[in-house]
């Protein structure tokens, strides 16, 4: 088993910056890829960034160049650095670990992120 820990979300104004950070625990060597998804009102889960282990990193088209993902492989944690924050970046942001077979299987309680116009 894995566990997640989200932090870092909260009330942010139109334009401004966040910082989530993950860290995993447990059974981590089981984890290849961990990334970020969310939940905007009213939508549908959609991903956000992920990121390997080697690493290589891909992100939703909208968040490319406003949001980095990183990984410190030395305590099992990932961040988000959110950048230009829009209104429409309010969600709760998720942060997942897929096994090595690709499924996602565990994932965080989520944090809220909202950002004021």
């Amino acid at each position: 088993q894995v566990q997640l820990v989200e932090s870092g979300g909260g009330l942010v104004q139109a334009g401004g910056s966040l910082r989530l950070s993950c860290a995993a625990s447990g059974s981590v060597s089981s984890i290849n890829v961990m990334g970020w998804y969310r939940q905007c009102p009213g939508k549908q889960r959609e991903m956000v960034a992920t990121i390997s282990r080697i690493p290589t990193t891909s992100y939703a088209g909208s968040m490319e160049g406003r949001f980095t993902i990183s990984r410190d492989m030395g305590n099992h944690t990932i961040h988000l650095q959110m950048n230009d924050l829009l209104p429409e970046d309010t969600a709760v942001y998720y942060c997942a670990a897929s096994l090595w077979n690709g499924e996602w299987r565990y994932w965080g309680q989520g944090t809220q992120v909202t950002v004021s116009s």
